[in-house]
């Protein structure tokens, strides 16, 4: 039986875990490691150079995109991408004939995706795949996008670029929160709180990761420590020392730093 040395990266501990723990039941899987980033995700395929790598999309540092990019040149193992991008998002995987999994994991797409990459694996097809990555990749280097097929409109372009969901905790537990439920978020040291719905949550992530991270038409930056979903901005008065109060549609009130207001204003 030919063992498949695997490399899981995800930002999400629940998420590593979680592909641990299926990966752990499979007789022939070998879990050689784990990273968090991009930058230790480069680091450790470079070092392990495993046979198949369960790869995120979105990550700090950069995307799993430009870990291949910046691998590409050395070495390329069999891909499985990670994403919590809707199914528009993901005809370009389709179209370069590349697996994902969406988040999040289903049982029956797990075992329908792990049976392909061992067909890979096992065949000797890392070539070709290999040649479908770089595909892939420089379509998107042409393109500024990972989709090679056109683009209905804003909203399916949006889809594409951020995510739907965070893994965020909830007491002894993990939840999915929605993006489009976050009223605020502030950052906490380390961390981010991030409010919906008169709850918070923390999160592990810098703010300038999570502007990177959230679609600007929906979520603005009003502070250096605060975002705001615009669909909850009741209204904006200026204050006499050149800062505006953001009043929100639950009554909580921010505040806008004047360097922020070209944002809103």
């Amino acid at each position: 039986m030919t063992r498949i040395r695997t490399l899981v990266v995800d930002d999400e501990p629940l998420a590593r875990q979680g592909l641990r723990v299926r990966l752990g039941r499979e007789d022939d899987i070998d879990v050689i490691g784990e990273a968090e980033d991009g930058p230790s995700a480069v680091r450790t395929i470079s070092a392990l150079r495993p046979d198949l790598v369960f790869l995120d999309v979105q990550m700090p540092g950069f995307d799993g995109f430009e870990v291949l990019s910046r691998i590409a040149a050395d070495y390329l193992p069999s891909v499985v991408f990670v994403t919590a991008y809707d199914r528009y998002a993901l005809r370009a995987f389709g179209v370069h004939a590349l697996d994902y999994l969406l988040k999040p994991i289903e049982h029956r797409r797990f075992q329908e995706t792990l049976r392909r990459a061992r067909a890979s694996v096992v065949a000797g097809a890392d070539a070709a795949a290999a040649d479908r990555l770089r595909s892939l990749l420089e379509a998107r280097e042409a393109d500024s996008s990972p989709s090679t097929t056109a683009v209905p409109d804003d909203a399916t372009d949006s889809a594409a670029r951020f995510p739907l969901r965070f893994t965020v905790r909830d007491g002894d537990r993990y939840i999915l929160l929605r993006v489009s439920e976050i009223d605020w978020a502030e950052a906490a040291a380390n961390y981010l709180r991030l409010h919906a719905a008169h709850r918070t949550f923390q999160i592990r992530m810098t703010m300038s990761e999570l502007e990177r991270k959230l679609d600007a038409r929906q979520f603005a930056r009003i502070h250096r420590s605060t975002m705001v979903n615009l669909d909850r901005i009741a209204s904006i008065a200026p204050e006499f020392h050149g800062d505006y109060q953001v009043v929100l549609t639950n009554g909580i009130t921010l505040r806008m730093s004047r360097g922020y207001k070209d944002r809103l204003l």
